[in-house]
């Protein structure tokens, strides 16, 4: 064989993470919290960042600091080249068509808030519906609300089982011609319930119905193809992925974002201002109005090369043996609940623990240096629907191992005895 010849797939991206080799990536796992090891499973609300993407940004800020698509000086036109970089990274990751059918943005709420007020604000007249699912995160329900309200629109809401699963057949009977968005969660947050969008979107489209994707769980758990998947709208945020905070991106075929007016006015946005009348420009500046989050979009470019170097077959398979791991350990405790028992999950346990409240159970949790998330998950309609005032969540990233798992449900025996 040449030594020139490419290396497999196999050879590229490992099928068995190594875990301990990843770990030193991460130096916040060397903390110590209340005098033990941190043990980090809050990952589903904001995962920790790689030396890649702390060192990413430390280096724009030290060496390239300046503002971009401004300034014809050395400074400016390398900060233009990483924050389009970065661009062009995802575009590749996501399989998008070219660059300007990214659009940067704070976040996923972010968004999600632009395809409201630019794509679907303007087409709405009363009698019209939205369609979204009853496992929502608020960020995919409140927007649609005030849409609602603003035009007269009707939101509809597809029901869900007690596993925590989309009723597909439900969703069947909402479709129709007066349904003029669909918008759905790719993994759950509050249940790891992994959603078959794709079926989704082929589903809505028997109506003509775009459909818009709240990616932001799923993009740190499995690789994405926006093409293939045959939605509309895909929205996703760089912390979800190991990157920094503030900033993330929407995706949409160019001749959709073409059509769409701009959401927010300001420098960059624009083409040609005078007091009569203004220019816009091109895609994708039209939607990045303003001084955007240049060094988080730096970091964010990181992020995706280091997801992308791992390989996300390799962390999916990691994710999967931590889930099936910790869902049997857990099991063991009669008096815990698991609240979402999905036959597909992302690495998600979200449960009750006999008549201890959640908020307790993490404070107790928190002083064997364990970090969990409790409460409502900004997922309130959810909580109501498996009627619990809220849930204690632990949510696993590529770092986690099994020997946390174990840390973790020694905690909650400690904390059962504590309570009889």
């Amino acid at each position: 064989m040449s030594s020139t010849a490419p290396l497999s797939n196999e050879l590229l991206h490992p099928a068995v993470l190594d875990v301990e080799k990843v770990r030193q990536d991460f130096p916040i796992l060397t903390r110590q919290v209340n005098g033990k090891p941190l043990v980090y499973f809050d990952t589903a609300a904001s995962a920790q960042r790689p030396l890649a993407v702390i060192d990413a940004v430390s280096d724009f800020y030290r060496e390239h600091n300046a503002n971009v698509h401004r300034g014809v000086h050395t400074l400016s036109q390398e900060a233009t080249d990483l924050y389009e970089s970065a661009r062009r990274r995802l575009v590749r990751y996501i399989n998008a068509n070219s660059e300007r059918e990214v659009i940067f943005t704070r976040g996923t709420t972010e968004a999600i808030n632009l395809v409201a007020q630019s794509y679907l604000r303007p087409k709405l007249v009363p009698g019209d519906e939205i369609l979204i699912s009853h496992m929502e995160h608020h960020s995919n329900i409140v927007p649609w609300q005030m849409l609602c309200e603003q035009t007269g629109a009707t939101l509809k809401i597809i029901p869900v089982n007690q596993r925590g699963e989309l009723e597909l057949d439900a969703l069947e009977s909402l479709l129709s011609e007066r349904v003029k968005l669909l918008g759905v969660v790719h993994v759950s947050n509050a249940l790891g319930t992994i959603n078959p969008v794709k079926q989704i979107c082929a589903m809505a489209k028997r109506f003509d119905i775009p459909v818009l994707v709240d990616g932001a769980q799923a993009m740190p758990h499995q690789k994405v193809d926006v093409q293939d998947l045959g939605c509309d709208f895909y929205c996703l945020s760089a912390h979800k992925m190991y990157g920094p905070t503030g900033i993330g991106a929407l995706w949409s075929r160019e001749q959709t974002l073409e059509a769409m007016p701009p959401w927010q006015g300001g420098g960059e946005m624009i083409l040609q201002v005078t007091f009569e009348k203004t220019t816009y420009n091109q895609l994708p500046s039209k939607f990045e109005a303003g001084t955007p989050n240049i060094a988080g979009a730096v970091g964010f470019g990181a992020a995706i090369e280091y997801l992308d170097n791992l390989g996300m077959d390799a962390v999916m398979a990691h994710e999967s043996r931590l889930l099936d791991y910790a869902t049997r350990q857990v099991s063991a405790f009669e008096e815990l609940r698991i609240i979402g028992t999905a036959k597909h999950k992302a690495g998600v346990i979200s449960f009750t623990f006999g008549d201890i409240h959640p908020h307790d159970l993490g404070t107790i949790i928190d002083h064997h240096g364990v970090a969990i998330r409790t409460g409502h998950h900004c997922t309130m309609p959810l909580m109501q629907f498996f009627q619990v005032p809220a849930t204690a969540r632990v949510s696993f990233g590529l770092y986690n191992t099994e020997a946390e798992i174990d840390i973790f449900v020694d905690a909650l025996e400690q904390t059962r005895a504590m309570f009889t």
